[in-house]
């Protein structure tokens, strides 16, 4: 039964002050103790109000709801291992955001108030301030589920917004308008042209397939033209696909961390995909497979979109030295000694990203109709809904979605007066054995049934 002990005060400037300290029967038989009560009766009442919690089963210990958001920080972010860019993220967040202001704060005293108030000042764009937000209450509902806490006072709040007023004294990313979050085809062709038959196919291969970035860096020869079989109408069905690999399907690329959030260095390496859905076979249109069959007699590396020196590409320095000049254009350069000259060139697609072009992919899906059980799919997206469960993709499905992304891409030829794409560009430079295919350039003509085919305007 709790009871209530007297505690009479030492310290230089309260010395002979009387305080009430509360003890009760802890779980575990021994005894707990709540210091700093002033009287007798509150002291008793707080020790049977612990030991009525304990009795139904709903007691949550004073030590360690008293216990630092910082270091119950640290250990929820040890008991939740994710992909190391997911790691990094978080602890770039604790780092520079939240602990500085919440790593001394015991557990039970935050309140929603404080953390609302407290997100508006923050000197990062809104996205991340959210983004801090969803994290600090993740972090609160680990501390319920490990029984620090009864509640997570962050849970379902939605966070207010900054007025016009506080919004000038935020970083404001600059939204993207809908034209710039998605390349035309004609522009895709452009810049692809422009970039040549490595490069540009790596350009041409995302926009019509919609792999991402890790995806297509990634991509081994080994997973590249497979072939799809289904049975279909009486007979079979096949196309070409791109197998997004569930073991080594994506590139990834971020600082490393250790247990505590110590950073071990840049990691560069392959790894799983980021979720099940997107470990997938993509359908290849048949412009498009031509195109990699070419490029893969000659091309001499394992992966088929990498540097020229077989090295997996860093995200950042193909946007910079391949993407950016091609896209937002350039300046000449005369020659000199060191490297020769440089010619011009004019923008084309000013801020395309290798992003952009995934989603063209998917807004190419939307445009021609592809049903949502095969965009989905194709994607590498999670369907929503019991949709997904009951719907599946079909060969006739398929067989729409290529033919439709066919006509878009010699569609877009037509558009830019084009009949063939890189010129008569011979890659097989090897002379070729008697077993090999024959020495056909990498050059893709408008047959006249397509020639024909009126113009859409």
């Amino acid at each position: 039964m709790a009871y209530a002990e007297k505690r009479l005060s030492t310290a230089k400037g309260s010395k002979g002050k009387i305080s009430w300290r509360s003890r009760y029967k802890k779980p575990d038989g021994t005894w707990g103790s709540e210091p700093g009560f002033p009287t007798k009766k509150t002291a008793e009442n707080w020790g049977e109000e612990q030991e009525a919690a304990i009795r139904a089963g709903r007691w949550i210990d004073p030590d360690l709801q008293r216990k630092h958001f910082g270091v119950w920080a640290r250990e929820w972010m040890k008991a939740k291992p994710k992909r190391g860019a997911t790691v990094d993220k978080r602890w770039n967040m604790l780092d520079r955001h939240i602990l500085p202001k919440w790593q001394h704060a015991p557990l039970q005293s935050i309140t929603w108030f404080d953390v609302d108030a407290w997100q508006h000042g923050l000197p990062c764009d809104d996205v991340t301030a959210g983004h801090c937000v969803s994290l600090m209450s993740s972090i609160l509902t680990g501390a319920v589920d490990a029984q620090h806490l009864a509640v997570n006072p962050l849970f379902g709040r939605r966070r207010t917004r900054p007025t016009t007023a506080s919004a000038g004294k935020r970083p404001v990313k600059a939204k993207k308008t809908a034209e710039e979050q998605w390349v035309e085809p004609e522009a895709v062709l452009q810049v692809a042209d422009r970039l040549g038959p490595v490069n540009g196919l790596h350009v041409l291969t995302t926009a019509f397939t919609g792999l991402g970035w890790g995806e297509s860096a990634a991509l081994h020869r080994d997973n590249t033209l497979l072939q799809r079989q289904q049975p279909y109408d009486g007979g079979v069905f096949t196309c070409p696909v791109i197998r997004v690999d569930e073991e080594v399907g994506e590139l990834a690329e971020y600082v490393g961390r250790d247990e505590d959030g110590r950073r071990t260095g840049l990691v560069h390496q392959l790894e799983p995909p980021k979720n099940d859905g997107r470990a997938r076979d993509v359908d290849v249109p048949p412009f498009l497979a031509m195109l990699l069959r070419y490029h893969l007699d000659d091309w001499k590396w394992p992966y088929v979109f990498c540097t020229p020196n077989g090295k997996l590409w860093r995200r950042s320095n193909f946007g910079r030295s391949i993407l950016r000049p091609a896209a937002d254009g350039r300046t000449a350069l005369p020659k000199s000694k060191g490297h020769a000259a440089r010619e011009a060139w004019a923008p084309i697609k000013p801020g395309m990203t290798m992003r952009a072009t995934r989603h063209t992919h998917d807004t190419l899906q939307e445009q021609i109709g592809v049903k949502p059980a095969l965009a989905f799919e194709q994607a590498g997206h999670k369907r929503p809904g019991i949709k997904a469960v009951y719907q599946h993709p079909t060969p006739a499905m398929r067989q729409e979605r290529l033919d439709g992304l066919e006509e878009i891409f010699w569609r877009a030829m037509r558009n830019l007066g084009w009949r063939t794409l890189w010129g008569r560009v011979d890659l097989v430079k090897r002379r070729p054995s008697i077993d090999d295919l024959p020495n056909i350039s990498q050059t893709i003509i408008r047959s006249p049934a397509r020639e024909a085919q009126p113009q859409v305007r």
